[in-house]
């Protein structure tokens, strides 16, 4: 039993080589994300699922897989979902004809735990354990990077199209995580390029892009703060705030379940108190703000995983030093985001009626 293993990391390719394996081995490292590189066919994802598996069954796969344009498996027989906004949009369309006032909505609802049912269990019938989903931010119409991957501008309507998505997930046998905390839609600047900086002040940032995540706190099983400076609250990126991620996200809105860092090799990660910082040091600090997980990303491609090897020697390092203190309680949150009970094998799923009947749903 490991005492905490938060390195979330990734590989190059359609199947795992000696130095993924002894990687993902390492009692600190906790799971792996997957990227388009790593897809070539239903077949082909499955049995690297399965490779990941057989080096500790522990090991959480995830994948970045919201629908819309990201969606890292589109072919070999995986639906192509829409994006969020188009859960939005039915919504807010008029009735149809001879529906009662608010059927437009209700039907959204429908559609989006669809989705969620569709999305989780094509994922978990190739062997992968969590999507990085639902987008909890709002669309207020100036950032590209959120855009239509947000259900719309209403925080209302976000909380409960997302709710309903979830609940397609938790059908499929798959946890959830909300980003990303407290709002990314509001900055126009893209943080895996740049340092998105939002102005706005607590109590306007509670009421209105935050409000999801204080009304879906006994639904989310996971979260992921942005990597966006709110300097009225504090000087750091929330995904290295303590105030953000304990006094707010905890104590002030209930959240229970795990914190992942956004990836630490963005731009907007790779900069803390106005200095460069390793991303070993934006590890320690998202850590020891609260967080339970920290993603590293597309660092396999460079010089043959020498990144990875560095962080976690040098995690390792710290352990040892004292510098960095395990936390159990990270340890069963992480745990906790481990299916429970198996996956439906993906030629019965495309012939059950549950299926089918969802598909039919989805805008």
């Amino acid at each position: 039993m490991h005492t905490h293993a938060p390195l979330i990391i990734d590989v190059a390719g359609f199947e795992l080589t000696d130095a993924d394996r002894q990687r993902l081995a390492h009692p600190l490292v906790g799971g792996i994300i997957l990227f388009g590189r790593n897809w070539q066919s239903r077949e082909q994802l499955t049995a690297l699922c399965a490779q990941v598996k057989e080096v500790r069954e522990d090991l959480l796969i995830a994948v970045d897989h919201e629908g819309g344009r990201v969606q890292r498996f589109r072919t070999d027989g995986f639906t192509h979902l829409p994006p969020m906004a188009a859960f939005g949009q039915l919504w807010l369309s008029a009735p149809a004809r001879g529906e009662c006032e608010g059927g437009s909505a209700m039907r959204a609802t429908n559609a989006a735990t669809a989705a969620g049912y569709v999305l989780g269990a094509e994922l978990r019938a190739c062997g992968v354990d969590l999507s990085f989903t639902p987008v909890l931010d709002l669309d207020h119409g100036e950032s590209s990077v959120i855009g239509d991957r947000s259900f719309g501008r209403d925080p209302r309507m976000v909380a409960v199209l997302a709710q309903a998505l979830m609940h397609g997930l938790r059908t499929s046998g798959m946890g959830n995580c909300g980003k990303h905390f407290p709002g990314h839609g509001f900055v126009k600047a893209d943080s895996h390029l740049a340092i998105p900086v939002d102005r706005r002040s607590l109590k306007a940032i509670l009421a209105d892009d935050a409000a999801p995540y204080g009304w879906l706190s006994a639904s989310l099983d996971a979260v992921m703060p942005a990597h966006v400076i709110y300097p009225k609250v504090d000087s750091r990126p929330a995904g290295f705030s303590a105030r953000w991620l304990q006094e707010v996200l905890r104590h002030r809105l209930g959240f229970t379940g795990a914190i992942f860092s956004d990836d630490l090799s963005m731009e907007a990660a790779r900069h803390i108190d106005g200095r460069g910082v390793s991303f070993t040091e934006a590890a320690l600090a998202a850590l020891g703000a609260g967080g339970d997980m920290v993603l590293l990303c597309n660092q396999s491609v460079v010089e043959g995983g020498a990144p990875i090897d560095e962080a976690i020697e040098a995690l390792s390092k710290a352990l040892v030093q004292g510098d960095w203190v395990p936390n159990p309680a990270s340890e069963e949150r992480r745990q906790a985001l481990l299916p429970q009970g198996p996956a439906m094998d993906w030629d019965l799923l495309m012939v059950s009626a549950r299926y089918m009947q969802a598909l039919s749903l989805i805008p």
